[in-house]
């Protein structure tokens, strides 16, 4: 069964036997690139003059390097054993290496890859020695620090951070582990989820395949009941089988069995077990699945066919220690935890790729997550190969986690900064848009959040009113509404850029108004009030309050503007923590809260003039609760 322990680096994928790599490695800096030339990957001793902790960059306090200057090449070296049988394979795992990564295994070239946010996997059976102990592996890691045209979030380019703009996380930055695998081996399982008649559509990629015959055999349980097995026979480096789970919903009558279709507040998991047989062996794998599906018709966002009004907080996933790393494993899934106790059942992740350790808590204890991309800074052909490559790494890293519903590859125009007024960009939005639909048709996507959209699922709006009045004053009714998106956005940018969208499954908006045509409506950004009740700082946010009384009177303002628009389907309030200069957190950069958590969790949970069943709903909890305390229902 699915377990609350510390998540393995790979959450969808697990066999028991690996080795985590992480800890003491030895580190050089290459200011002048002589590494490859010098052959540092062949004779090392001497030039690796201080140590580093794994995971953590090296601009990070945890790693013990803590320099935040311009060190465009990075190396690393480390001896490991490797124990693996005659008949196996060993592979070496990467999380992530932000930028360009080179790997050597005792001398010997065993492959690169570029992306920075993305897992890459070597084979490196051939290039192990088997005859000694010791293995020694080095790593060169390119990150240019003023490179714009890199994927880079909100890694400042800029000798010093400011503004919205952070430290830099270079070199090696999620977990490093080995893995003894069979020749043919389960390469990937990924769980396509879909909640209406119980499906689970298993697809499994298989390596080492070449001749080999077999079959795989999928189980899928819950809490240790078999709902569903299959067998498919093996040909080619591809299997899919689709099992049913067993529906036991809630009937009007008798049955009070617990739903078991995956939602924030009853997140639901099923084993999937996977175990391939040829006649080369066996593999067995573990992996997890929700039964869940998203869509969106009438102007709602929609979770297992019913309309679901989304609650989230902008989470930019930095840690004043580590950076973009993560301090501990603890620190993740408190990190959810924090969010779920503030009363939110959503966070965007912003301009960063998550540990997938972060979406196993988010599947495990119940939180949605919108997946997006760090953005590139400028626009090239090159910028857009860049992208594109890794963005649909990422889609198929991610897309069998139940918690990620909705997917952002753009955000602000960030990399596209002519869109405005480009058909080239505006064609390369719209062509990341379809991409994405290719590799995932599960999932809304919204090419370009904040404004500018040219194709969108969900009309996602960022604005920083500094009280509720503009947010009714644009978001209010009907008519508000498309005032607000004919015309120039908050930010002074045009909000629509075609008015056109092919989500099938769109329905026509009660109201009609030809620019949402039954898309949602979405503030994904609203907020960023700086309050910073010890230092007295006030930069950066969108704008400064002075007391908690304030925080919570203008906090509570503007959600509530939000909350009683007929309109609106959801909001994400900018952010969860303050980052660097950046305070405008409902948490400190230490995760300690600014205002009481049930002060929070209070205006978060309110209940939604968009959807009525939620008012309905919260009448009748007073009702109920009133009744309980002898007073008047």
């Amino acid at each position: 069964m699915v377990t609350e322990e510390t998540p393995h680096p790979r959450p969808l994928l697990r066999r028991p036997r690996w080795t985590d790599l992480n800890g003491t490695w030895r580190f050089a800096f290459d200011d002048t690139d002589q590494g490859i030339a010098q052959r540092w990957f062949d004779s090392p001793d001497g030039v690796f003059d201080r140590t580093i902790e794994v995971p953590y960059p090296p601009e990070s306090k945890l790693s013990g390097v803590a320099d935040t200057s311009f060190h465009p090449v990075l190396w690393y070296e480390r001896t490991f054993v490797a124990e693996i049988r005659a008949d196996e394979r060993l592979l070496l795992h990467f999380g992530a290496v932000d930028y360009r990564a080179t790997v050597w295994v005792n001398g010997h070239k065993a492959g690169e890859h570029e992306g920075g946010h993305t897992p890459f996997t070597l084979d490196i059976t051939e290039v192990v020695d088997l005859s000694t102990e010791w293995q020694t592996l080095v790593v060169r890691a390119e990150d240019e620090p003023t490179d714009t045209g890199q994927p880079r979030g909100k890694q400042t380019w800029n000798a010093e951070p400011s503004g919205i703009w952070y430290d830099r996380t270079s070199g090696i930055w999620q977990t490093v582990w080995l893995e003894p695998v069979p020749a043919v081996h389960i390469d990937q399982v990924v769980t396509g989820l879909a909640a209406a008649d119980g499906a689970v559509d298993v697809e499994i990629v298989i390596d080492g395949v070449r001749d080999a015959t077999g079959t795989v055999d999928v189980t899928l349980t819950l809490d240790g009941e078999l709902h569903a097995t299959c067998t498919v026979p093996v040909r080619s480096s591809q299997a899919r089988c689709i099992v049913y789970a067993r529906l036991f919903l809630p009937s009007l009558l008798n049955d009070h069995r617990p739903p078991i279709l995956w939602t924030p507040e009853s997140p639901t998991l099923f084993d999937v077990d996977v175990r391939l047989s040829t006649e080369a062996g066996t593999d067995e794998v573990t992996s997890y699945a929700g039964l869940r599906e998203v869509s969106i018709a009438d102007g709602a966002f929609r979770l297992n066919d019913r309309p679901y009004y989304l609650r989230m907080v902008l989470e930019q996933g930095f840690w004043p220690e580590s950076h973009l790393a993560a301090p501990n494993d603890d620190a993740l899934r408190r990190e959810v935890e924090l969010i779920k106790e503030l009363g939110f059942t959503g966070v965007r992740i912003h301009q960063k790729v998550e540990d997938p350790r972060f979406l196993y808590w988010c599947d495990r204890l119940g939180l949605l997550v919108w997946g997006e991309m760090a953005n590139a800074q400028m626009f090239s052909g090159e910028a857009a190969d860049r992208f594109t490559r890794e963005w649909l790494e990422v889609v198929d890293r991610d897309r069998g986690h139940p918690s990620v519903v909705t997917w952002v590859p753009l955000n602000e125009s960030w990399g596209v900064p002519k869109i405005g007024t480009s058909a080239r960009q505006q064609h390369y939005a719209r062509g990341l848009y379809h991409l994405t639909k290719a590799i995932d048709p599960t999932r809304p996507v919204i090419a370009n959040d904040g404004w500018e959209h040219t194709e969108t699922d969900i009309l996602g709006i960022h604005d920083y009113a500094p009280d509720g009045a503009g947010l009714r004053s644009r978001f209010g009714d009907a008519d508000a509404v498309r005032r607000t998106l004919a015309g120039v956005g908050p930010a002074g940018r045009k909000l629509m850029l075609d008015h056109t969208n092919s989500q099938s499954n769109n329905g026509a908006n009660g109201d009609g108004y030809s620019d949402v045509d039954g898309r949602p409506l979405v503030i994904t950004e609203y907020g960023g009030l700086s309050y910073t009740p010890t230092s007295g700082q006030r930069w950066y946010g969108y704008r400064a309050v002075d007391s908690a009384e304030e925080f919570k009177r203008t906090f509570e303002d503007l959600t509530d503007a939000l909350l009683q628009s007929p309109q609106v389907a959801g909001f994400c309030y900018t952010q969860l923590t303050d980052t660097m200069q950046e305070r405008n957190g409902l948490l400190t950069e230490d995760r300690e809260p600014k205002l009481p958590v049930e002060v929070i969790r209070d205006i978060v949970r309110r209940p939604s003039s968009a959807f009525p069943q939620e008012l309905v709903d919260a009448h009748r909890r007073r009702a109920r609760e009133a009744a309980e305390e002898g007073g008047p229902a």
